[in-house]
């Protein structure tokens, strides 16, 4: 007779540890229940981690699936298992039906992430039971101590359940005592036991793996023959010795009163199943784990060569009972050698919870990568050329970043992913496209458009701002609803500018302050809402304004005496820069039209894919995160973004982003945007590239440059989006990006301590003004026809013994001269940001840069103050910075206020100026006399002589 058919007399069922979707398909497992009277099936991550991640068998279920539409990896993974587990349920239901529930079972395993999770571990196990729907399912659940509690109760609910990673005689005592528990609460509330079943799943070759290893190390230690000879007589015998002991508890555990109470409402006994019986000692028997626990009542679960094995060659006996009294000697002969069962069954759980977790690893890796090539243009595309040394160093981080879960524990908001400071109180934005509300957005959105708005003009800062400036720079304006404007600026013309550009009677304006107590957004909200009642009268002129703020916010206050049309919410625990993909980014996206449900539902696409359930591998934004913090350890902190034409203004939304997180205990990346490509000799070794580019936005000279520079060892990033529609994944990736390379750098990548320094300073100097009607007086350290220079004194000694004289020429020279490699240069310039200002910053930067060859910002005050300032300020010290100020042509009123918006703007740029030389920065400021465009073309003309 068929060996493995035969056990069946001897009252061992055998279970097949091996489950994929052509072996059901195809009829493989229909024939071993034939041939072999298999009666169950098991798997486990690693089984479907071989069956998927090692064929294209599952490409088709899986694109299958995506086309109901996309869901995360792990959502996808239990889709495509839950279909095979039915499938295999459904072949073995005859058998259950003609064994009457008492075998016929297939086993599916819960996360082994929430091996130490009781209540993740119920929710989960109960969710299983109910999608599967066959009554032949048991659901795997470790034997953990957070386990234990998570199968009684579950068997109190009347789910079959399957104990796995069984080790120890103590634990599964601990394991039937939860099954019988569960089977008398069950009971107790009126429920049948007679249809739940358990298995504990007692593991075999793994004890005498770990067990022989100790041995051997004692036999080649020993001196005495006599003793080698009993440590060696040992090995192969332990992990038997401790079935059967465990057997003997079985017999004890499910008899007597308290069991038979239940055995007469029809409770079946829990069933021992015998795992890990696939020889890993070629000296041993390829069936020992076979041949020698075979017995009434259980189960072996066996892979498909060790089924083939005892097919070719086993040999049936009643073997799990003989020599009970050996088996106790074998055990107590261990421990009077000093070696420990306890601890190594102890440390087989730990080890067995890490092996399935780096199994579901691999597989949620293997699904990872087949949901984004069934996606295909779904998902933004990324390819790095970063260099042996920066590749390897990501390739290692990559595996510890797997090994220690911290792509999960940042999702879990851990907080000892970084600095254990609290960044777990700022970590809304994971979650934000998600829970946005795309229904009120929809109806905010057709409300604007029946209002027949022409424009409307987001009033904010920093986060608040940046992200809706990308958002109107990119997407073209949509018929019937108003033109997208941002004003970030206390600068007078520029507010002036904003004025006359719309018509103030028909503009919506979105005032944005997650505080509401930002100083910007309050004079601008102030200014041009004493505008708008002076066009249209003050008791309409509310109806023109909407406030985006957190709860309880002064701003909200205001809002509402001032009878705002609407006020949103924003999230607390979301910081402005992280902000863009919550209220502050979707409200002005909604009201100029932009589709947010198609937004959303594109973002959503690389939210999955930088997901809890993503390896760090195939997670792009933890690739991306590694990559810049690594570089910058590396030295390569100047992170310098291209962008193409269509999405041109996303490189000044990464700026303040990178910087702001990353910038401060000083460390962190140096943004650099906004600064063409140069060839490869213009750079020294402190850059990192990232070009960023919708598909069909192709450039010829540029790809020529990218392409030299990746020649040149330059790491090197290029990410491409499929179109202007996928902007939101990006935002999304370098929010993911950042908080990463903020685990890197060991900094908190949430918070932002030398922002509210210059505030500090800026209210002082506001406060003096509100009192005396004027700005503390300050003395030039020199005066020339051009401008008037200011610096701290230790910044003019070092000018001076540089070589600055009389001449403006000499103070840049001496200024610039101070910059080295590994440095950057940053101009900062509190003037009207328009196109000739713009063009006049450029013109400078790049002589410096190419002459120099340092890395150059070129910023707007006060804008940057709630961006790049913070780098400025709490980063490495490696910045030269050369402030820009000058005399408003015509100063403008702040209505309630003694302060106008240049003396506002002067307060900031001279408080941002004084943090700059209190933190020991090279600063020199430059006032420039007379009309700002001959002032600035004389300013580079000092700037030309200085670097010729």
């Amino acid at each position: 007779m068929n060996p493995v058919k035969a056990l069946e007399n001897h009252g061992q069922a055998v279970w097949l540890d091996f489950l994929a979707r052509g072996f059901v398909a195809k009829g493989d497992l229909k024939a071993l229940i034939d041939s072999d009277g298999v009666k169950g099936v098991t798997s486990n991550p690693a089984i479907f981690e071989k069956a998927i991640g090692s064929s294209d068998e599952y490409d088709g279920p899986i694109g299958q699936a995506l086309k109901k539409g996309d869901r995360s990896v792990a959502d996808l993974f239990e889709a495509v298992a839950i279909e095979d587990i039915q499938h295999a349920a459904d072949v073995l239901r005859p058998v259950y039906e003609h064994l009457k529930g008492d075998d016929g079972f297939v086993s599916l395993e819960v996360s082994p992430y929430l091996a130490m999770d009781t209540k993740g571990t119920i929710a989960e196990a109960e969710r299983l039971w109910k999608d599967v729907k066959r009554k032949n399912l048991m659901v795997k659940v470790p034997a953990t101590p957070e386990g234990l509690p998570a199968i009684k109760h579950l068997i109190g609910e009347g789910i079959s359940i399957n104990i796995t990673l069984l080790f120890s005689q103590a634990v599964y005592r601990e394991v039937a005592e939860a099954y019988i528990a569960g089977l008398e609460k069950y009971v107790a509330k009126g429920g049948d036991p007679s249809h739940v079943a358990s298995v504990a799943s007692f593991f075999v070759s793994r004890i005498d793996s770990s067990v022989d290893k100790q041995l051997d190390e004692k036999i080649a230690k020993a001196n005495d023959p006599s003793e080698k000879e009993r440590l060696s007589a040992l090995k192969g015998k332990v992990a038997i010795a401790n079935a059967k002991m465990a057997y003997q508890d079985y017999k004890r555990l499910f008899a007597g009163p308290r069991w038979e109470k239940l055995a007469a409402k029809g409770a079946k006994p829990q069933r021992l199943l015998w795992a890990s019986t696939g020889t890993k000692n070629k000296d041993y028997s390829d069936v020992l784990y076979v041949a020698e626990l075979i017995g009434p009542n259980t189960v072996n679960t066996v892979p498909p060569a060790t089924l083939d094995a005892f097919r070719d060659h086993g040999k049936t006996r009643n073997s799990l009972e003989e020599n009970i009294d050996d088996a106790r000697r074998v055990l107590e002969d261990l421990d009077k050698s000093g070696i420990s069962l306890d601890a190594i069954t102890t440390e087989l759980v730990k080890d067995g919870v890490k092996q399935f977790a780096d199994a579901a690893d691999k597989l949620y890796g293997a699904v990872a990568h087949k949901r984004a090539a069934s996606l295909g243009g779904g998902i933004d595309g990324a390819h790095f050329a970063l260099g042996d040394g920066i590749k390897k160093a990501v390739e290692k981080s990559t595996e510890d970043w797997r090994a220690h879960a911290k792509i999960r524990r940042l999702w879990h908001k851990d907080k000892s992913v970084w600095s254990n400071d609290d960044e777990n109180k700022w970590l809304g934005w994971l979650n934000s496209p998600a829970t946005a509300d795309v229904a009120d957005y929809e109806d905010f959105s057709r409300r604007v458009k029946g209002q027949n708005f022409s424009d409307a003009v987001v009033l904010g800062m920093g986060g608040s701002s940046l992200g809706p400036e990308v958002l109107a720079q990119t997407f073209p304006r949509k018929s019937g609803f108003p033109k997208l404007h941002v004003l970030d600026s206390t600068d007078p013309a520029q507010v002036r500018a904003m004025e006359t550009s719309v018509d103030l009677a028909h503009t919506l304006f979105i005032v944005s302050s997650k505080s509401g107590g930002t100083t910007e957004p309050n004079v601008m909200k102030d200014y041009f809402f004493d505008r708008v009642a002076k066009t249209i009268g003050k008791d309409k002129a509310g109806h023109r304004f909407i406030a985006v703020t957190d709860p309880g916010s002064s701003l909200e206050k205001v809002a509402t005496k001032q009878g705002f049309a609407r006020i949103f919410h924003g999230d607390p625990s979301i910081g402005g820069r992280y902000s863009v993909l919550s209220p502050f980014g979707l409200v002005p996206a909604a009201a100029a039209g932009i589709d947010v449900k198609s937004l959303i539902k594109h973002t959503l696409a690389m939210v999955r894919s930088c997901g809890a359930d993503v390896p760090p591998q195939e997670n792009p934004g933890v690739q991306l995160g590694l990559a810049l913090g690594l570089a910058g350890l590396e030295g390569r902190d100047k992170v310098t973004i291209s962008s193409s034409k269509k999405i041109a203004d996303f490189g000044a939304w990464a700026e303040q982003l990178i910087a702001e997180s990353t910038g401060k205990d000083g460390k962190g990346l140096i943004p650099i945007d906004g600064e063409p490509l140069g060839t490869p000799e213009t750079y020294g070794n402190d850059r990192f590239f990232i070009d960023i580019r919708v598909e069909g936005d192709d450039d010829a000279s540029h790809d020529g440059r990218l392409a030299a520079l990746e020649a040149a060892g330059h790491p090197v990033v290029r990410i491409v989006l499929k179109s202007i529609d996928h902007i939101g994944q990006e935002f999304f990736r370098f929010e993911m990006a950042t908080a990463v390379a903020g685990a890197v750098l060991g900094i908190n990548p949430f918070n932002q301590p030398d922002v509210e320094a210059a505030k500090i300073k800026t209210r002082e100097l506001t406060s003096a003004f509100e009192k005396t009607g004027k700005l503390p007086a300050e003395t030039p350290v020199i005066s020339t026809a051009e401008a008037d220079l200011y610096t701290d004194d230790a910044n003019v000694d070092a000018l001076r013994k540089a070589g600055a004289n009389g001449s403006l020429g000499s103070w840049i020279k001496a200024h610039l001269s101070r910059s080295g490699s590994g440095d950057y240069v940053a101009l900062l310039a509190y003037i009207a940001r328009d196109p000739g200002s713009i063009g006049s910053l450029q013109k400078m930067r790049l002589a410096v840069r190419d002459e120099r060859h340092v890395a150059t910002c070129a910023e707007f005050g006060p804008r940057f103050l709630h961006s790049t300032g913070q780098a400025y300020k709490g980063g490495p010290d490696s910045g030269v910075f050369l402030q820009i100020t000058a005399d408003d042509a015509k100063d403008l009123k702040v209505p309630g206020q003694k302060a106008s918006f240049g003396i506002i703007k002067a307060a900031q740029a001279r408080g941002d100026f004084d943090v700059l030389t209190e933190r020991g920065r090279r600063a020199l400021r430059v006032h420039l006399k007379g009309e700002i465009g001959p002032a600035l073309a004389a300013l580079d003309a000092a700037i030309s002589e200085a670097l010729n």
